[in-house]
């Protein structure tokens, strides 16, 4: 309805502003009517459904080719080349156009690249274009067989629904133009009415003629009377002439040729997209008519096609020339003749594992085709040998039916066959995996050492003494782990027959490692703790035994291995009994290696395999062997021995299986200081533990600091004292204040840490009895605050349990003292800290007092002076109670009652503490054990300050 107003409005085209547009101007205007026409609809039907037809997936690539636009053709009609133009002309067009048309809507923007192009659009009589054909909708036939040939069919899915053969040969043929004849014409070219001859005499008589055969198929040759030449062929008009010639005009040669060719009519009728009549150079096939005729509908045959005339009828089977079917059918017409394309006959199909799947029309005349011929179209199976034929027909009643038929069997109208593998498995094939350059795939048939002969296809690091092979048995199909040594294969002193579908499997020392790590040992218990994933996980080869699972919290979906060792220690505790020492579960969890993700039965195969090696090997844990396996090798794999072992008391564990079905656990000591490792040999289960040699050295360092002449980190020999050391760091500075050395050891930090847990917990069961009302009766009635008690002693509770122990002993640090009485140079522990600060030179009051705080250091002086110059005591306090914390840690009364006599001089660096008087919560028993731990807590904070300030 458009194209009316089309014309004017490319003819109005106003001057575009783009440069590259102008240039294009004049082609545009000089496009012949009918040119323009289709340019333009071709234009605008690109502008709106380019972005429909090509939104990019969420990539940024086209999701699918059959939703891409077709492009446009190369010539339009009449032979006429389409010009490429720029984006701005297409706009200015497209303005016209609609304007022209009395749209108000503005046109879609062109993009600035090049856009796709898309054909113009067919004429109601016009067959799609080559490019859209995939986007018909299905034929009734098509339609048919796709509902057949359904999901259910055994096709892989997402498979595209069949199509019927040959229908797309003439799609390209209606665009293209004629193409001119070339070469000679044969000599069995008939020659017609209005065909042009060219006749060249040579010799006596020298001229050229071109003739044309009149309406009453005559041609008239000057100098020559006329002769008949229509319905002759080529060869017996150029006998003709030739013989003329040399008989009429003597000593002339004549040289005939044809130049242009008549136009003839062949009227097309049947299942065309354009039937009617069609004009055709003389040499048309009917390929060329069909072609003009706009194709075959896919309703109509392409095995029975008429072609009808004055000299009789034949039938032209078309798979013959488009297909591989046998014959040499005559394509060639004749004026007169007609063409006829009746209906489409029986039909069958073929899918699958074929190389043309499609749906093929029987020859004419026949109603049963073998699968075989079938085949044959189909372009044969893509497997030799080994395919199963499914055949989807109908059964007398017309419900579909499904057999397995052979290549003989005979199909009828309507039956599809599904090729198929008849087994699909692989055969006479070993493969390599784990610790492998590459995973490779080789032929069954020889053994190990011909598939490992280029040593390179192993990585570095492998564990050489134990490798695996996954084997089928061929009687019952069940896959069993088999051992080999790698180290011997390699060294060419082993060999293994390998069998079909072996699967080869070499370990790394990075995955033997993994046997003694944290979360085995858990699994080992029947634990199953989270593990880290692997830090890569390469995809596994086709066929491999399983495919790394994603990642997840839980341990059995990261490592399927630790939850089939799991399930199997539960089952048989002491299965793994020889394996439970070789490592410490609370040490963390390491990635899981990939070769346990692929295999998880592998796991428990090589702990049953595995030898325990524990005490001074270089890399103890658990290394899988074969039997009678020498203890040199074990001990390389393990890195060997250290240079502190033992090896005259080697213990040889072995669990030996007697007679009757006892299993004992026997203990061999070893003398192996003449290094003959080999002449022990070993068996899977077996346990090697290399002690440690007796050494005078202790196994951790001494920290000194503060007042030292050579403070530092002091490593110490077993019985070594605190004076023996103090020599050793040049003795004290004169600065030294050893009567206020700090001495702290771990284990008396870890008592006094537990004795803040205890207390803290018997403040509490306090708090609870408080609060029951079993404490104290009539505790309402007396109006105190008992909320507040139990929330101060929740508090308290809180800071004990966040309390950090010092874990400070109070040792004698004076060298003088320790010289004259030997009993007091305390022996020396691993990790022990002696802090010597400076010798102070005040006293600091704490407590309830007026003005807490340090005082100087002055001689003589009391516990009571020292307070009275603090201000004195508070009204509630308890000066009963007051204690003094000394230099050296020690704790006495501070002497400031009435009976106490005034208590001992007050050293230097002395912590006064005068606490609270507690009568007025006497009633609540927990209140009255708070004096000893805040005694506790002083003590504990003074020796952390005198430690900090002699680390700076």
């Amino acid at each position: 309805m458009m194209l009316p107003a089309l014309q004017g409005g490319v003819e109005t085209v106003s001057r575009p502003a783009d440069p590259a547009a102008r240039s294009q101007k004049g082609i545009v205007a000089a496009l012949p009517c009918r040119a323009a026409r289709l340019l333009m609809a071709g234009i605008l039907l690109g502008t709106r459904l380019a972005p429909a037809l090509a939104q990019p997936a969420p990539g940024g690539e086209v999701p699918s080719p059959w939703l891409s636009p077709p492009s446009l053709p190369s010539v339009l009609p009449g032979g006429l080349p389409l010009p490429a133009l720029p984006p701005a002309v297409q706009q200015d067009i497209m303005q016209r156009i609609l304007e022209a048309t009395g749209s108000r809507h503005a046109p879609a923007p062109v993009p600035s690249a090049p856009p796709a192009t898309l054909a113009p659009p067919p004429h109601p009589a016009q067959p799609p274009m080559a490019g859209a054909a995939f986007a018909e909708p299905l034929s009734q036939t098509e339609a048919f067989f796709a509902a057949r040939l359904d999901s259910a069919a055994g096709l892989p899915p997402g498979t595209p629904p069949l199509r019927q053969f040959g229908y797309d040969t003439f799609r390209d043929l209606l665009s293209a133009p004629a193409a001119p004849v070339s070469g000679g014409l044969p000599d069995d070219y008939v020659l017609g009415r209005d065909d042009e001859v060219l006749v060249s005499i040579r010799g006596r008589t020298r001229q050229n003629q071109t003739l044309r055969i009149t309406r009453d198929g005559t041609l008239m040759l000057p100098d020559l009377a006329p002769f008949s030449a229509a319905g002759r062929t080529l060869r017996e008009l150029r006998a003709e002439i030739e013989e003329r010639v040399a008989r009429e005009l003597g000593g002339s040669e004549a040289f005939v040729s044809v130049g242009q060719l008549r136009q003839i009519g062949v009227f097309v009728a049947g299942e065309v997209m354009r039937p009617g009549l069609q004009a055709l150079p003389a040499l048309a096939s009917v390929l060329d008519v069909l072609g003009h005729a706009g194709g075959v509908k896919r309703s109509g045959s392409l095995r029975a096609i008429r072609v009808e005339g004055p000299r009789g009828g034949r039938v032209i089977d078309l798979y013959s020339v488009i297909g591989s079917e046998p014959g040499q059918p005559d394509l060639r017409l004749r004026e007169g003749e007609r063409v006829v394309v009746p209906p489409l006959g029986p039909t069958v199909a073929v899918a699958g594992e074929v190389t043309r799947p499609g749906i093929y029309e029987l020859p004419a005349g026949v109603a049963a085709l073998p699968v075989s011929s079938l085949l044959r179209l189909g372009g044969e199976a893509l497997r030799p040998a080994g395919n199963r034929f499914l055949l989807h027909g109908t059964d007398p009643a017309g419900r579909r039916s499904l057999s397995d038929v052979n290549a003989q069997a005979r199909l009828r109208r309507g039956d599809a066959v599904v090729v198929q593998a008849g087994l699909n498995v692989a055969a006479g094939q070993v493969r390599v995996v784990g610790h492998v350059v590459q995973p490779l795939l080789r032929p069954a048939g020889g053994g190990l050492r011909g598939l490992l002969a280029d040593p390179r296809l192993v990585r570095t690091d492998p564990y050489v003494r134990l490798g695996v092979v996954w084997r089928v048995d061929p009687a019952t199909r069940v896959r069993r782990f088999s051992a080999f040594d790698l180290g011997r294969v390699l060294q060419r002193q082993a060999e293994l027959p390998l069998r079909e579908d072996d699967e080869v499997i070499l370990l790394s020392q990075a995955d033997i490692l993994w046997l003694a790590s944290p979360p085995v040992q858990r699994a080992l218990r029947g634990e199953l703790a989270s593990v880290s994933p692997p830090a890569a996980m390469p995809v596994a080869a086709p066929g491999a035994a399983g495919v790394p699972l994603p990642s997840a919290p839980a341990a059995s979906a990261e490592c399927p291995a630790l939850q089939s060792l799991a399930i199997a220690a539960r089952s048989s505790p002491v299965r793994f009994a020889h394996v439970r020492g070789a490592g410490f579960p609370d040490l963390g969890a390491p990635p899981c290696p990939q070769v346990f993700l692929d295999y998880p039965a592998l796991l428990p195969f090589l702990l049953d395999q595995a030898v325990l090696v524990s005490g001074e090997a270089r890399l103890p844990g658990l290394y899988p062997i074969l039997d009678n396996t020498g203890l040199d090798q074990v001990l390389a794999a393990a890195g060997g021995h250290t240079d502190t072992a033992d090896l005259s008391a080697v213990e040889l564990s072995r669990e030996p299986l007697e007679q009757a079905g006892a299993i004992s656990l026997q203990r061999t000591l070893l003398d192996l200081r003449s290094g003959n490792f080999a002449a022990v040999r070993l068996s899977p289960r077996d346990g090697i533990r290399i002690p440690r040699g007796f050494g005078d050295r202790d196994s951790g360092p001494v920290t000194l600091v503060g007042e030292f002449l050579r403070p530092g980190i002091y490593d110490i020999r077993r019985g070594e004292r605190l004076s023996e050391l103090i020599a050793r760091a040049g003795g004290l500075s004169p600065q030294a204040y050893p009567y206020g050395a700090v001495f702290t050891r771990d284990s008396v930090r870890q008592k006094q840490q537990e004795g803040f847990n205890r207390t803290a917990r018997e403040l509490e069961q306090s708090l609870i009895q408080v609060a029951a009302g079993q404490a104290v009766a009539g505790s309402k009635a007396s109006g105190l605050d008992l909320g507040g008690a139990i929330t101060a002693g929740r508090e308290m509770a809180g800071a004990l349990r966040e309390a950090r122990a010092a874990g400070r002993m109070v040792v004698e640090a004076n060298p003088v003292i320790l010289a004259a009485r030997p009993e007091l140079d305390v022996l020396l522990e691993p990790g022990d800290l002696i802090a010597i600060p400076k010798r102070p030179n005040e006293v600091t009051v704490v407590g309830a007092v007026l003005n807490p705080g340090s005082l100087q250091f002055t001689s003589g002086w009391k516990a009571a002076e020292y307070v009275r110059a603090s201000g004195g005591q508070q009204r509630f306090a308890d000066g009963g109670r007051a204690f003094v914390v000394l230099p050296n840690g020690q704790s006495v009364p501070a002497g400031l009652g009435a009976w106490q006599a005034g208590g001992p001089p007050i050293p230097p660096g002395s912590l006064v503490v005068v606490p609270q008087d507690p009568s007025p919560y006497e009633t609540w028993g927990f209140i009255r054990d708070l004096t000893q731990t805040l005694g506790q807590l002083s003590i504990s904070a003074a020796a952390l300050s005198v430690i900090s300030r002699s680390s700076r």
